[in-house]
């Protein structure tokens, strides 16, 4: 390994780069419209995001008590993904303080990328539509590889895409499956405690919990120091 490898900041998108909450609610509701369901409230919904679209919306046809065939399914995954691409970025915005603890990386060494569970075209139309897109060295979604998040691989290989490799990196993320696959990868994690889950952060034991971007480069000098 060379001592020149720049340390690695991994991200995940929803939930810890993004607020996209008010634009995939959305998504999911107008679909829940189309096939007679009422909308889902905006606090129940928020817990469903994270496993990717698919997902979301089977929790959410589930939650509203539809029951739909696979061929019945695939058709209204079409739908959403054709009403969420046209409604990429209508509310969702960086978390606060994002961008400036990204500077504070950037300004010292550190390379940045995303792993995310969303698609990886929609990632990259999502942070292209945000004016982020370029600030990172790889974005690797759900279908990036043939394995995602909760799976480690996800993470070591987005780190090797970005041009590290697992013993400089850190993983960011908001979310079990962050946690837990940062957690099988051997690289330590700091968790936001402001993203998508229905189990505080804490539970999973990250390396860290913060609750502000501010705190972010602490964190990460903190686990630097103990590593």
């Amino acid at each position: 390994m060379s001592d020149e490898t720049p340390p690695i900041a991994v991200f995940d998108l929803d939930g810890t780069l993004i607020d996209t909450a008010p634009d995939l609610i959305a998504t999911l509701n107008t679909i829940l419209e189309r096939v007679a369901c009422p909308p889902l409230e905006f606090a129940n919904a928020r817990s469903m995001i994270g496993n990717g679209a698919l997902a979301m919306l089977r929790a959410g046809l589930g939650a509203a008590g539809k029951p739909v065939t696979e061929d019945e399914l695939k058709g209204l995954f079409g739908d959403f993904i054709d009403h969420y691409s046209a409604n990429i970025a209508v509310h969702s915005r960086p978390f606060e303080g994002l961008e400036a603890a990204l500077d504070i990386l950037e300004e010292n060494g550190w390379r940045l990328a995303v792993c995310t569970n969303k698609l990886e075209g929609l990632s990259v139309d999502l942070l292209g539509a945000l004016d982020l897109k370029d600030r990172f060295a790889t974005i690797c979604g759900s279908d990036t590889f043939a394995f995602k998040k909760p799976d480690p691989r996800h993470i070591t290989a987005t780190v090797e895409r970005a041009g590290g490799h697992a013993g400089q990196a850190v993983m960011v993320g908001d979310s079990a499956n962050d946690i837990l696959a940062a957690q099988a990868a051997n690289v330590p994690v700091v968790a936001v405690d402001f993203g998508y889950t229905d189990r505080h952060v804490s539970e999973f034991d990250p390396d860290a919990v913060i609750s502000s971007y501010d705190a972010l480069w602490d964190a990460v000098g903190r686990i630097r120091r103990g590593a």
